[in-house]
Formats: C-alpha cells, sequence, structure tokens
C-alpha cells in the first residue's frame, strides 16, 4: 500500500511538530508494509529528495497569503504522480490543499489529520469556511489528535460521524543521543538549575508571561528556537533587566537532547489553541521531565496531566507559571516522581509505533 502525504512544509527543511509528525509516520511505515512519499512546498528550486524510507517532492511555492503557500507545479506534480498511490493524507490547516482537492477532483481514498483550528485568521477564516466545509465533507475521515480538542472545536463538531481520534506519537530511536562532549559543554555553560523551552517563536507560544514569570522564578530559563517573535523577546528580557532569561537560537538535535537531559523541568506556555498538541511535550515526557503547561482546551492537557506528569496553569498568567517551576526546583522528590510518570506515559500512548499502527489500520480500512 502507498501512502502520499500532503503538506505545505515538509522536514527538514522546516522543523515544526505537523513536519515531525509526516516524518515519523513515512519513516516509520515500511515496516507496517506501507510505503510513504511527501509532497509539499518550498521557497526554492522543485526537486526531489529521498530519505532512508521515504521520498519527499518539493514544489516551488509561487506565492504567499495569510501564511498560505500556492503552488502550481504542486498541482500538475499530484496529478501527475496520484495514480501511484492507495491514499492521499492531507495534515490541516492548509487551504491550499482543499483547492487542490477540488480543482482535481479527488476520487482517491482520503484522509485528514486535523492538526489545530483556524484560530489567528478569522477574517479570512469567514471567506475560506464554504470551501473548508465542502472539503472536510468530502473526505474519507478526518483525524483530531486528541478527544479534548474535539471536544473544544467548533469545527469539528459538524463531522463527528467521520471522526476517528489517533494520539501523535514519537520514537526515541529518531532522537540524536548527546555526547559526554556536548553534555559536559551545556552542563558548564549553566552552572545552574534550569527550566527548558524549545519551540519555534510563534504568537501562540506564550513567550512573553514566560518572560514576565521570570521576575518571579528561582531559576534560569533557557529558550532554544528561532522564530517570528525572537527579536521582540529578546526586546522585552532586555526591557525588563533580567539575568536569568537565555536565548539560544535553534539549536541541533544532539544539543536539544542533551538540554532536555540536563533540566529541571520542562516550560510550555502556549496559551493559543493554535497549540493543538505539543510534539516538544512529548519529547519531555520521552526523557522523563516534569513538565508545565496552561488549560487550553486542547492536546497539551492530554499529555501533561496536572499534578501527575507536572502542572498545568491558566493560560496568561505569569504568577502562576512562575510559581509552578518554583514549586518543582524547590522540590526534587516532586520532579522525579512526575518524570517518571510522563516517561510511563509517553512509553504506553505516544509512541511513533502505536501512532502508525493506528494509521495503517485506517489507512487499510479505506481500500
Amino acid at each position: 500500500m502507498r501512502i502520499l502525504h500532503f503538506y505545505k512544509t515538509s522536514f527538514p527543511e522546516t522543523m515544526g511538530g505537523v513536519e515531525q509528525v509526516i516524518h515519523h509516520l513515512a519513516e516509520n511505515s515500511p515496516r507496517f508494509g506501507i510505503r510513504s512519499d511527501v509532497l509539499s512546498l518550498t521557497k526554492n528550486k522543485s526537486r526531489e529528495k529521498r530519505y532512508a524510507n521515504y521520498k519527499v517532492f518539493q514544489m516551488h511555492k509561487d506565492f504567499e497569503i495569510a501564511s498560505t503557500g500556492f503552488s502550481w507545479q504542486a498541482i500538475f506534480k499530484l496529478k501527475k504522480i496520484l495514480q501511484s498511490y492507495d491514499v492521499i493524507h492531507y495534515h490541516y490547516p492548509w487551504p491550499f490543499m482543499d483547492i487542490v482537492h477540488f480543482l482535481l477532483c479527488i476520487k482517491t481514498p482520503s484522509i485528514v489529520t486535523y492538526h489545530s483550528d483556524i484560530v489567528k485568521q478569522q477574517g479570512l477564516l469567514k471567506l475560506y469556511k464554504p470551501l473548508q466545509h465542502w472539503f472536510l465533507n468530502r473526505v474519507d475521515k478526518i483525524v483530531p489528535t486528541s478527544v479534548a480538542y474535539v471536544n473544544s472545536s467548533q469545527t469539528l463538531k459538524h463531522y463527528k460521524n467521520k471522526l476517528h481520534v489517533i494520539p501523535l506519537g514519537i520514537n526515541a530511536k529518531d532522537f540524536a543521543k548527546p555526547s559526554s562532549k556536548v553534555l559536559w559543554y551545556w552542563k558548564s555553560k549553566f552552572n545552574a538549575s534550569f527550566f527548558l523551552f524549545v519551540g519555534v517563536l510563534r504568537y501562540y507560544k506564550g513567550l512573553q508571561y514566560l518572560i514576565e514569570a521570570a521576575k518571579t522564578t528561582k531559576a534560569l530559563i533557557v529558550i532554544a528556537g528561532d522564530g517570528p517573535l525572537l527579536k521582540e523577546l529578546q526586546f522585552q528580557a532586555k526591557r525588563e533587566k533580567l539575568k536569568n532569561v537565555i536565548f539560544l537560537g535553534a539549536v541541533s538535535n544532539e544539543d536539544k537532547s542533551a538540554l532536555l537531559q540536563l533540566c529541571v523541568g520542562f516550560v510550555f506556555p502556549s496559551h493559543k489553541r493554535s497549540e493543538a498538541f505539543g510534539i516538544a511535550l512529548l519529547e519531555a515526557a520521552m526523557v522523563g521531565k516534569p513538565m508545565i503547561s496552561c488549560e487550553i482546551g486542547t492536546g497539551t492537557s492530554f499529555i501533561n496531566q496536572d499534578t501527575v506528569t507536572g502542572f498545568v496553569v491558566p493560560p496568561e498568567d505569569p504568577k502562576a507559571l512562575s510559581g509552578a517551576m518554583n514549586k518543582l526546583l524547590q522540590n526534587s522528590g516532586l520532579r522525579q516522581s512526575m518524570g517518571k510518570k510522563a516517561k510511563a506515559r509517553y512509553r504506553l500512548i505516544f509512541t511513533a509505533d502505536r501512532m502508525v499502527k493506528s494509521y495503517v489500520k485506517l489507512y487499510r480500512s479505506l481500500t
């Protein structure tokens, strides 16, 4: 069986959560008799790339409107190769794929992983809704990533007859094991206890509240990642004269693994529903770290269970973030207990194998 994933970007050119999920699905599916490839856009010239177990067709992006990339070459490429695949696997939201599905009158069995509602572009959403409804009505299955998101989404309530929840998962083998040299480097650089954030610095990550919380937090806060808000956040920390907030920019997978091992806890202050799940939380759970996240009615509270694997605090609340960090900082026994439970929960629910097996079963039900 052959599956084609269709999304606006792909790993490793971009390293967001959706791209990582597609990579894990494509890389691990051959062990279950499934061959997967990926069709995505790129700001560079069109090209084909081969990874260990799958191929990526990257088509040049012609233009972008409201974070939605468009590509004529992608339309022609999909039309040319689609007959070679048994199922097309869309990753939502990306309005361009709705348009392509309509223009090509696609009859191939199709599923949509529903990663997030459209949260920011509310004005354009009103114009897009007819096409959105047409598209979601015509795909065979819609796959939300948690029951929590189903219960809180105003969009998904219209398609309950075709929903099939599959939690996201990651594979520990896909993460670089840090060398003793790298571990020593970061341990000597931060000669103090620190909390870690890893991710793209986007509007919905709530990092402005984390920086505010640093004023009353008795530990370093290390922010690893790049993104559109980097300069703004750096200016905020500088304006507040905070010495305990450190920006690392983008880091390698090996450095990320080392930082996760060395931190006392992982803090994830996302405050908008655009954070539908939180792959970074899975990474923290996988290495047995207690987590701090916000209650936003999405999968973040499915991964991080309040007072069990960490603390879940109200969004946009620096005082609550600071209180949770200080509580973990002051109680090593609590950190160890929560970290152990986080790791056990990862192994039970959030492995890549479990996710891939669930998708394989769904794929086969459509053909």
